[in-house]
């Protein structure tokens, strides 16, 4: 597979994840109710649903890290996951995002995926937790959604990491 094929497949993969997620059809342990609720019309906070995509980025990024890592040279996976975040992006412009907007929209990637990185490599329990802060804002009780965030991600990654293992990553 090569870098770019990488990054478009990882693109679709994060936006199955996040639709299945926003729609409440994705396997597993359920939302608690009440959590991410759409408006009247059935449209998922747009922050909410901004933080959700940035999230499943993450996870599809780190499970992708995690299946190459020590038998891809670290340049090569980059140029994949660079990729996937062009994809993404490119998908949000053509889907009514602004241009002007990404800039600030890609700093806010980099300020989760560093956290993220950060919270996972102490536990999946603070992963979850911080997640949750950010897809539900401050002052909320995050026991319950962190653990099912801390289920998705795992979801996520591991199956990618396994399906990732076996293929030859193509500069």
């Amino acid at each position: 597979m090569t870098t770019e094929e990488l990054g478009d497949t990882l693109a679709r993969l994060v936006w199955e994840s996040l639709t299945d997620f926003l729609a409440r059809e994705d396997m597993g342990t359920p939302l608690p109710h009440g959590a991410l609720l759409p408006d009247e019309d059935g449209t998922p906070d747009e922050h909410a649903a901004e933080e959700a995509l940035i999230f499943f980025m993450w996870a599809h990024t780190r499970g992708a890290q995690l299946a190459f890592h020590g038998r891809i040279p670290d340049a090569t996976i980059r140029k994949g996951l660079d990729a996937l975040h062009r994809a993404v992006f490119d998908d949000m412009v053509l889907h009514g995002t602004p241009l002007a907007q990404l800039p600030l929209f890609e700093q806010r990637v980099g300020a989760r995926y560093a956290e993220y990185h950060q919270a996972a490599d102490e536990s999946d329990g603070r992963l979850g937790e911080a997640v949750c802060r950010h897809l539900t804002g401050a002052g909320v009780d995050c026991r319950e959604l962190a653990q099912i965030l801390t289920e998705r991600a795992v979801s996520v990654a591991h199956p990618l990491r396994d399906f990732l293992e076996d293929v030859t990553l193509l500069d």
